[in-house]
């Protein structure tokens, strides 16, 4: 018999109105719902739905959402141990489409249906059901984590089947960060997904803006094994994208990164490779400030005495001290083409070491702005071993970014080497000449009209 509750329950419909519970439908639900599952188990699986459909409307129209949720769970229930996958995705779009359909209700029977992906009976099904599944959350707050979760799976079934366009595009449809019921670790974990299949189609500009939507804090707040696995997913797929962008400074902070993982950390192969790879990357990183920085404090680190090797090679671009090209190939050079970093078989390897001897170069330039003032290009090219053309070139290159002042008497073949004034230095040594130019054209003016005075007196 229907029960009229003394405390009716506020429920919220799919239109988004509050309405209260009328009547209480459980007691006819735990009667009607065995008996319509025996009937689809007799072989009558349709009469069994058309006397559900018949409750579910009930249940829906007094708003009670505990007996709705049952009967559309039980709904689905049936055509899945019926096995009539047809009638399963139809009735689930069915019900989600009904007049002031609860919230609640769709959610439980979403949930439900979720559990039966796995067990599909070939692809062709389940791609249908998720499809199915996707449609009828499309658009609804109160299912989105349930959707992420589905459109994660579709993603990586049209991944499987090569096309991983496609799974990029589904996947970047889903704006994670915006939701509120969603666990900060799921969360993460879908952005990692996102950004992995926008490096897969090569992709690195809109990589970059996803990157972002990670705030690096929460690797730190969570010290648990899962959320360490995607802290290294994480500086795995931004080490990529720098390796692409060639931003080397940025590589040795991501292994800088990584040695602060407990995984890494107390791994001592683990550990001396990152180790080693954020000493190589910031010695390939240009002269800055930051740079120069970076590099006192990664010398300053204890861990760094475990590779003896690698210190000597960081310390040598600190001494103040000229760098010859041939002495260090001598000694690194069988080490460093042994990492992947300076590989020879791959052509970012040889071009790294091309890159690594400029950075000699560099070096030694600046070097020489310390300790000459004037040097002519012939004999500063002897001592960078190099062409005079190329010497001359790369003397260019530091002097357009700033990191030598010098100028060149290309005739003479001489170089000057010219210290570096910041701009309000500079404004007041012209403003001290100037002051200087006018007393002297103070006293020179003086002078004349003594001289004129001194004549007329004589006349």
């Amino acid at each position: 018999m229907n029960q009229i509750t003394p405390m009716a329950e506020a429920i919220a419909t799919d239109t988004g109105k509050i309405v209260k519970m009328e009547i209480d439908y459980s007691s006819n639900c735990d009667a009607k719902i065995p008996e319509c599952k025996k009937l689809a188990s007799e072989g009558k699986m349709h009469d069994a739905l058309d006397q559900l459909l018949v409750l579910e409307k009930l249940t829906r129209t007094g708003a009670d959402m505990v007996s709705t949720s049952r009967v559309l769970v039980a709904i689905v229930e049936i055509c899945f141990e019926a096995k009539n996958w047809a009638a399963l995705n139809e009735h689930i779009v069915l019900l989600s489409k009904r007049r002031s359909q609860l919230k609640q209700a769709v959610t439980k029977m979403v949930q439900e249906c979720c559990t039966y992906i796995d067990k599909t009976p070939d692809r062709e099904t389940m791609i249908k059901l998720i499809e199915t599944l996707r449609s009828v959350t499309e658009g609804k707050i109160y299912v989105e984590v349930e959707r992420a979760r589905l459109t994660h799976r579709l993603a990586k079934l049209k991944e499987e089947d090569g096309d991983i366009s496609g799974a990029a595009t589904i996947m970047l449809e889903l704006q994670v960060e915006t939701y509120g019921s969603m666990k900060r670790r799921e969360k993460a974990a879908l952005i990692l997904e996102q950004m992995r299949l926008c490096l897969a189609k090569q992709d690195f500009v809109r990589t970059q803006i996803i990157a972002k939507k990670i705030n690096i804090k929460f690797f730190e707040d969570e010290n648990d094994e899962e959320t360490q696995a995607l802290k290294l997913k994480y500086y795995d797929l931004m080490m990529e994208l720098a390796r692409h962008e060639g931003w080397h400074l940025e590589l040795c902070r991501h292994n800088r990164a990584v040695l602060e993982t407990p995984a890494v950390k107390d791994d001592a192969t683990k550990r001396h490779t990152a180790l080693s790879r954020a000493v190589l990357y910031l010695v390939l990183a240009p002269h800055e400030p930051e740079q120069a920085d970076l590099t006192h404090r990664l010398l300053a680190d204890k861990l760094l005495e475990e590779i003896p090797t690698y210190k000597e090679l960081l310390r040598l671009f600190v001494n103040p001290e000229l760098i010859k090209w041939s002495g260090l190939c001598e000694i690194y050079e069988r080490d460093l083409r042994s990492t992947e970093v300076f590989t020879a078989s791959t052509e970012e390897g040889r071009k790294r070491w091309t890159e690594l001897r400029n950075r000699v170069v560099e070096h030694n330039i600046r070097i020489m702005a310390k300790y000459y003032t004037k040097i002519t290009l012939t004999r500063m090219a002897e001592l960078l071993d190099l062409a005079v053309e190329e010497t001359e070139a790369c003397l260019c290159k530091l002097v357009e970014t700033g990191v030598v002042s010098a100028r060149t008497d290309r005739p003479a073949g001489v170089v000057r080497f010219t210290g570096t004034q910041e701009p309000a230095a500079h404004l007041d040594a012209w403003a001290a000449s100037l002051s200087k130019l006018m007393g002297l054209v103070n006293h020179t003016t003086h002078l004349i009209h003594q001289e004129e005075m001194l004549a007329v007196a004589h006349s």
